[in-house]
């Protein structure tokens, strides 16, 4: 009898270091898989931003753009609603293939902003996301609620952004982009705590743990990008 309780007490051990051990490999990946995702963007946008035949293949039809834009969409979809049918390597190739769509739409941003201006925001862009990552991943406070609000401020500037297409204000636009700043720097502590939990939670680093790190990277990402773009609307130098 001693014997099997010794056992057992020896398994729960076994599995309490397991779970250790697989905690910050998996907060690893994530952070990893969020940073080659965003290079792949940055590359990609100033690749087909310096590339003629490229971006006539893209802007030249207003077909090709905006199924590009669709294709962005339906991948996120596909990424986090078949996450769990889909292979880990099947999740990580669409994840990539997003990367490179999303880069290619956004090289645009290289006709509307100077160089300069795009790497000075995007650092601001980087500390501003470190800092309120951190701020995720330390605080004692349930961030739940917060994020809750938060989604329900996001969904209010996507129908005022819409609305300011047809109404034209820039007043409106800058608002707009103010509020989206603290909107995705509240997420970003948000989605950070969530897969801290996500992470603590998983009972190895197998394929479905490393999945669900892939959906948390996609999540961080996607707040990256947002704040960025916000953050460039604010502060950069339109070159007109």
């Amino acid at each position: 009898m001693k014997q099997e309780n010794w056992y057992d007490v020896d398994s729960l051990r076994n599995k309490d270091y397991a779970m250790s051990t697989a905690f910050p490999a998996l907060m690893r990946k994530v952070f990893v898989w969020m940073t080659l995702a965003l290079a792949i963007t940055g590359l990609t946008a100033y690749g087909v931003a310096t590339s003629p035949t490229i971006l006539s293949l893209i802007f030249s039809s207003k077909v090709t753009f905006f199924g590009l834009i669709i294709a962005e969409f339906a991948l996120v979809f596909a990424i986090s609603g078949a996450i769990n049918r889909l292979s880990l390597s099947t999740a990580t190739l669409l994840f990539i293939l997003y990367s490179v769509i999303n880069g290619a739409t956004l090289s645009t941003i290289f006709f509307a902003f100077s160089v300069a201006t795009i790497g000075k925001v995007f650092f601001i862009t980087a500390g501003t996301f470190g800092a309120m990552a951190l701020v995720g991943y330390t605080t004692k406070t349930d961030l739940t609620s917060m994020g809750k609000l938060l989604f329900m401020a996001l969904l209010g500037i996507i129908i005022a952004s819409v609305v300011n297409i047809f109404v034209g204000s820039s007043g409106l636009d800058l608002i707009l982009s103010y509020v989206g700043v603290l909107v995705f720097v509240g997420l970003t502590a948000y989605d950070t705590q969530k897969i801290k939990q996500m992470c603590q939670a998983a009972p190895d680093a197998g394929e479905s743990a490393q999945k669900l790190a892939l959906i948390g990277a996609l999540s961080l990402y996607l707040d990256f990008i947002n704040l960025f773009l916000y953050l460039l609307r604010i502060f950069g130098n339109n070159r007109d």
